[in-house]
């Protein structure tokens, strides 16, 4: 008997839904052949993150010993003070992905209903079947959230709603008369998850209104990173706000720690340097613009940049031209980005909006794979 033979024979056995799970897959830093070029897969701002956010990091070299403060209450303070938000009904978590499993694994289970909408963050399916409930996915409204059908989904049986807002990997937005109508027709007992893990990059006036919504109602939950903007993936630090239902209700099941002090630190500076996230914003902005511009220039070519608020693009390669093609192509012309067939998106690529080098560099590389003049 083999190694093999001996460790899969009467091995324990995982509960089916646990098998059901699509294991989450992370944006590619390097091409299939090694190289180091540019990543542009992962929605990462492209000017890293503030000195004044390193050297908080730094600051924590001292205390590596010791365990970092459970209850993040100084980042808690420091979110409440900046969001005029009440300290004791923020949630912190390692990154923005546990507190959505945290809000899971609170309230629903084996005989409940999830519903996201197709096109949608694939920890969505994966919060939801890691405890052992039932996905449940809306159609898109041309890669949009449609309301409307997640409306017409829901059931006694459902417990959750996951709404990322802008969407992820669309781009897509909901505006706050959407989201509102989507709230005032859900049942009382439907926990509404608003993910705005790139509301940073939104215009004031775009505001969806969800923490609003989040503090005078006691079904909802709003969650949010510190990786995107902000230029903080690796320190994994998120946070949610709800109402002290909920989030006594997740307390109970949150690791007993989560991010490090450094990492805490780091966040709680990256908050008072508005500077650079307005520069981070204005950044995108500008450099989105003139993406989609160029991708819609292409549509002779069968591309079509879906219209996004987000630090990336959906481009839909529907012409001559295949996606993989285009990533592959890419890929040796030294640009990483994200196709997305495991979401059920084979012809669409995911773009970060890079630095300008990057950008106008990627934009040569597409037009020459397409065959444009």
């Amino acid at each position: 008997m083999t190694d093999t033979d001996i460790l899969t024979a009467d091995a324990p056995v995982p509960k089916d839904w646990i098998m059901a799970i699509a294991p989450y897959v992370p944006g590619k830093s390097k091409t299939d052949d090694g190289r180091s070029v540019a990543k542009l897969s992962s929605n990462e701002n492209p000017f890293g993150t503030s000195q004044a956010v390193r050297d908080a990091f730094v600051s924590a070299a001292p205390v590596l010993e010791r365990y970092p403060d459970s209850a993040a209450v100084e980042l808690r303070t420091a979110l409440g003070a900046h969001y005029d938000l009440d300290p004791e009904r923020i949630l912190c978590g390692t990154g923005s992905d546990e507190v959505l499993h945290m809000a899971a694994g609170a309230f629903a289970g084996p005989g409940d209903e999830v519903i996201y909408v197709r096109y949608g963050f694939t920890v969505y399916p994966i919060a939801t079947r890691r405890v052992g409930a039932t996905p449940v996915v809306a159609p898109d409204k041309d890669y949009a959230t449609d309301v409307d059908a997640i409306l017409a989904r829901v059931t006694d049986r459902t417990r959750i709603v996951f709404v990322a807002n802008p969407n992820n990997p669309t781009g897509t937005y909901s505006s706050r008369a959407e989201i509102a109508r989507l709230h005032a027709g859900l049942p009382r007992h439907v926990l509404l998850v608003l993910d705005q893990a790139y509301t940073e990059y939104l215009d004031s006036q775009d505001d969806d209104g969800g923490l609003e919504l989040a503090r005078t109602q006691p079904n909802v939950l709003v969650t949010r990173t510190f990786s995107k903007i902000f230029g903080l993936a690796s320190a994994r630090v998120g946070w949610g706000y709800g109402s002290p239902a909920v989030i006594d209700a997740m307390n109970r099941i949150r690791q007993p720690f989560s991010f490090s002090i450094a990492a805490g630190r780091a966040a709680i500076a990256a908050l008072h340097d508005r500077d650079f996230v307005e520069r981070s914003r204005a950044h995108n902005l500008e450099w989105r613009t003139r993406f989609e511009a160029e991708i819609n220039a292409l549509g002779n070519k069968g591309l079509r940049a879906v219209p996004s608020k987000a630090n990336f693009s959906l481009v839909l390669f529907e012409g001559e031209t295949s996606a993989e093609t285009a990533y592959k192509g890419l890929m040796d012309a030294g640009y990483i980005v994200r196709w997305l067939p495991g979401q059920d998106l084979p012809h669409g690529l995911r773009i970060t909006i890079g630095t300008p080098e990057e950008m106008t560099g990627l934009i040569a590389a597409l037009r020459k794979i397409v065959g444009a003049a």
